[in-house]
């Protein structure tokens, strides 16, 4: 296993998150650069917008949700494959996982909210939508550096308008005397971007680099994750590869996180400025959450590379 120290770190200020700055133009490089080599980054953001106080009470709440009993927990669901409950899985007995659909929204975090908690939950609710407005502030800045860096950032608007998050809150238990350290088995994600953020120091998230080594990703209050998703690695025509990622648990002590995952609700295709004799196209036109669909089917699961069965040329 290798350590974070490899992966790079890009820090996000008022002036250089500025379109048309000269710290921009560089920061936007900076990102393309972190995307393309290892498909994620840690991001250090404005810690006035998330101080350690917010941070802390913030995953209190997590913790809280958490300690619902169970057949209150599995009442989140939704339509859309891979938003709800998810747990009491045998083989992955240290994982157990709920999504809001629409966080940013104060309507989607309060219906996910009233499901959980019929006589209500205002202190929940208020900061897990804070919580989810400031990773789409994140997450945001992240795409539109990636669409202003490879030049294309005539299409940022049409495809940020389409754009809904899904934020999932996830609970890793310490394992038992016993029991494998396994929190969740390796895979990438289906999103094109997505947004980690954990409790603490309680480190758990492993990434597979190109070489094929484990790099452990060591985290602190003030550190996001930015990571690719098989959507963004589409859309870039296999410039950016989404890392392949998973959780194990080491200590006695759980590890609580964050993850909001960008998904495009209309159709994403590669920009013609993005295809050449060196990047011959790879990817037809595709409906993302048809891909979430797709991976839910035995030839999805199954496949090596999903989004390649789904949509590759």
């Amino acid at each position: 296993m290798g350590f974070e120290s490899d992966i790079p770190t890009i820090v996000f200020t008022q002036e250089n998150t500025k379109p048309g700055t000269p710290s921009y133009a560089t920061t936007c490089r900076q990102v393309i650069h972190a995307l393309e080599r290892f498909g994620l980054f840690l991001a250090t953001y404005d810690p006035e917008k998330l101080p350690i106080a917010v941070h802390d009470e913030t995953f209190s709440v997590v913790r809280e949700l958490f300690d619902l009993p169970t057949e209150t927990k599995v009442k989140n669901r939704y339509d859309k494959p891979l938003n709800g409950y998810v747990g009491q899985i045998a083989k992955l007995p240290l994982h157990e996982s709920l999504g809001i659909d629409d966080a940013p929204s104060l309507e989607g975090t309060q219906k996910f909210t009233d499901v959980l908690w019929p006589e209500g939950n205002a202190r929940f609710c208020n900061l897990i939508n804070a919580y989810a407005k400031l990773s789409e502030e994140i997450d945001r800045t992240v795409a539109r550096m990636i669409f202003d860096g490879y030049g294309v950032g005539k299409y940022y608007d049409s495809y940020i308008s389409s754009t809904t998050y899904l934020l999932r809150l996830l609970k890793n238990r310490a394992p038992k005397e016993g029991e494998h350290n396994l929190g969740f088995i390796h895979h990438t994600d289906k999103s094109f971007t997505t947004i980690v953020h954990q409790h603490g120091e309680v480190n758990g998230l492993e990434v597979e680099t190109k070489d094929r080594d484990w790099i452990l990703v060591k985290l602190s209050s003030s550190n996001f994750v930015v990571m690719a998703g098989d959507a963004l690695m589409a859309w870039s025509n296999d410039r950016i590869k989404s890392p392949n990622h998973k959780v194990t648990i080491h200590g006695d002590e759980d590890r609580y996180s964050l993850a909001q995952f960008a998904f495009n609700n209309g159709t994403l295709e590669v920009p013609a400025e993005l295809v050449d004799d060196d990047h011959p196209l790879k990817y037809k036109p595709f409906d993302h959450l048809g891909l979430l669909r797709f991976f839910r089917t035995d030839e999805g699961y199954k496949a090596e590379c999903p989004i390649k069965a789904y949509c590759g040329v």
